[in-house]
């Protein structure tokens, strides 16, 4: 089947340092791939460049076969590409579900009414298990429920591809499993997915594919538990980091 997303030779660079380096990796529709690596590997950077939060320095984007590189956010977003973000920053003084409204008005949807954002932001707090908190101030919220909030609004654009950076980091054992099943979800209704994470039980629940990062290179690709057995693997971040 004809990849979803493409990336060829994508670099960044920051003055000197080279962040990430000729990356080249494939997503299929309906795939869940993980992205994994060591802290400062160039994961986020990743996201960052296939979102348009961050300009690639070198390389190509393609989104179904159309190269994206020139396009703003909010035309990636219109197009289905969403995410999350890993600090998660709510709109300060505004209510959990206007929050997820705002995904619903600009997302793939450009919902024109407020009333029926309102109406589809609900629906996707109720989604995340989120649906008691929708009248409180965002930033009000504590961790776990920050976390259900950056997810919903993301939902709320209604992605074809949902990129998401460590949705599950500070949460407890309770709770991942809860996410791990919010994320199974999304991939049974065609939603494709890349997923950062360093709860390896998720990563191993999750991931069809793994695509390991270190110093901002590929250094391992396929199956995961062939990858988390490779050798480069558990020198360069399993051995040093395990959940």
């Amino acid at each position: 089947m004809d990849a979803l997303l493409q990336v060829r030779n994508l670099t960044r660079r920051f003055q000197g340092l080279v962040a990430v380096h000729e990356l080249n990796f494939s997503i299929a529709p309906g795939e869940i791939l993980g992205l994994i690596g060591p802290n400062g590997a160039g994961k986020t950077t990743v996201v960052n460049m296939i979102s348009g939060t961050l300009p690639a320095s070198d390389g190509e984007i393609l989104f179904e076969g159309k190269r994206i590189n020139a396009l703003p956010t909010f035309r990636r977003g219109r197009l289905g590409i969403a995410r999350t973000f890993q600090i998660m920053k709510p709109f300060p003084g505004m209510s959990v579900v206007d929050n997820v409204a705002v995904g619903a008005l600009f997302g793939m949807s450009r919902e024109k009414s407020l009333a029926r954002a309102r109406e589809a932001a609900r629906g996707w707090l109720e989604y995340v298990e989120l649906q008691h908190r929708p009248g409180q101030r965002a930033d009000e919220l504590g961790g776990p429920d920050r976390k259900r909030l950056e997810l919903a609004k993301a939902l709320a654009m209604k992605p074809r591809l949902l990129l998401l950076d460590e949705v599950m980091a500070g949460l407890n054992a309770v709770e991942i499993d809860e996410v791990i099943g919010i994320v199974k979800k999304l991939r049974d209704s065609g939603i494709t997915l890349l997923v950062i994470e360093h709860v390896m039980k998720a990563i191993r629940n999750l991931s069809d594919r793994l695509l390991v990062l270190h110093h901002g290179e590929m250094i391992a690709e396929g199956e995961p538990g062939a990858v988390l057995g490779d050798a480069r693997v558990v020198e360069a971040y399993l051995g040093k980091r395990r959940h």
